[in-house]
């Protein structure tokens, strides 16, 4: 089970599912965004900074513009911050213009914004004839697009000091939830208005590691490949990460909280009973669980004794994880398929949430870096 028969398994998975996300609706959205880019002032391809290459909206390849277009890496907060300054950099090499952003971080949307501001007054500079701008959102699904349009609508207005019902777009963590265009105000004097655009992938992706990268970072329904092969996927790039060695003290820590542990047990009946009702142990996003696949992971990789360039080797040390993990995130010991569902679908969500650190999947061109 290699990286490589991992990505095969899950590239040709992807393919099959096309037809499946390529539907009417995709295909009519698809023209609508076309038909718009030519009368927007500025395009802003929003791409997964996790994935700066393999999240690039196909559309915009070959399509010529007025358009000013500017690509954004969103959900920073969940990518390298060395490599994502190398990728910007990558970028300006290629003459485009590109800004990080995390959606959730009010700071970093002011500073967005600001950004925005400046791009259109630069594009006012050339163009006169009208005093409103429009910035077009486009992108692959789940980039997070409308999490962008929403965050940026909300501390325009504020910073407008506009009243009024605050109009919001769909957000959603499954891809293909924004079905129409919509329209949201994010300045004035200007005005400046930004819409919000379905999530679009081609009919055809024929790079299987494309194809898996999205998959793994939720770009595509899980249901149409699988969360386990995904889980699998995930486990095999930590595993030649670096990024599991930053969890080595979580090791060291344990013996002193079964000391703790010991202590604990001291404790009056009273005590106890308040300390375990603050703890849900079914919720794997409490930070003790965190800890503790932490911890596991960490211990798998570290004290496994076979050779992780073998297939039967690193297969092996996936099936050890799988198992240790189902402990680790409290899910029920009954042998069959939905056991280890479960434990996928927490470690996924636990990944792409930025809970088992901060992977950049997509590696710059190193003979374009300097």
């Amino acid at each position: 089970m290699t990286i490589a028969n991992l990505e095969k398994r899950l590239g040709s998975g992807v393919k099959r599912a096309a037809k499946t996300w390529f539907s009417p609706h995709m295909a009519a959205a698809s023209r609508a965004v076309a038909e718009r880019i030519p009368l927007v002032d500025i395009v802003l391809e929003v791409r997964d900074a996790r994935i700066p290459l393999s999240s690039e909206y196909d559309q915009l390849r070959n399509f010529r513009s007025s358009s000013k277009r500017i690509i954004v890496l969103n959900k920073m907060d969940l990518a390298n911050r060395s490599e994502i300054k190398e990728w910007m950099r990558y970028f300006e090499q290629q003459n485009c213009i590109s800004f990080g952003v995390n959606s959730h971080n009010k700071d970093n949307i002011k500073e967005c914004l600001k950004f925005l501001q400046a791009q259109v007054k630069e594009v006012k500079k050339i163009d006169h004839s009208s005093y409103t701008a429009t910035i077009m959102l486009v992108g692959i699904p789940n980039v997070g697009k409308s999490a962008l349009a929403n965050s940026l609508h909300q501390i325009g207005r504020i910073s407008a000091a506009e009243k009024g019902k605050l109009k919001r777009a769909t957000v959603s963590p499954i891809p293909g939830e924004t079905r129409d265009i919509s329209s949201l105000k994010i300045g004035s004097h200007p005005n400046v208005y930004v819409l919000d655009t379905p999530g679009i992938l081609p009919p055809d992706i024929l790079d299987v590691e494309v194809c898996s990268k999205l998959a793994l970072t939720g770009a595509i329904k899980d249901c149409l490949v699988g969360e386990k092969e995904l889980a699998q996927y995930f486990l095999s790039i930590l595993i030649r990460s670096d990024e599991y060695k930053k969890w080595e003290k979580l090791s060291t820590e344990e013996n002193e909280i079964s000391t703790i542990d010991q202590r604990v047990g001291c404790l009056g009946s009273s005590e106890l009973d308040s300390r375990q009702k603050r703890q849900y142990p079914t919720d794997h996003t409490q930070d003790f669980v965190v800890r503790e696949v932490r911890r596991v992971l960490f211990e798998t990789i570290s004290s496994f004794p076979g050779s992780l360039e073998k297939e039967k080797d690193l297969s092996r040390l996936i099936e050890t994880q799988f198992t240790a993990l189902r402990e680790a995130l409290r899910v029920a010991s009954e042998s069959g398929e939905d056991v280890e569902n479960k434990v996928a679908a927490k470690l996924l969500n636990l990944y792409r949430t930025g809970r088992l650190g901060h992977c950049t999947l997509d590696s710059v061109p190193r003979n374009i870096i300097q």
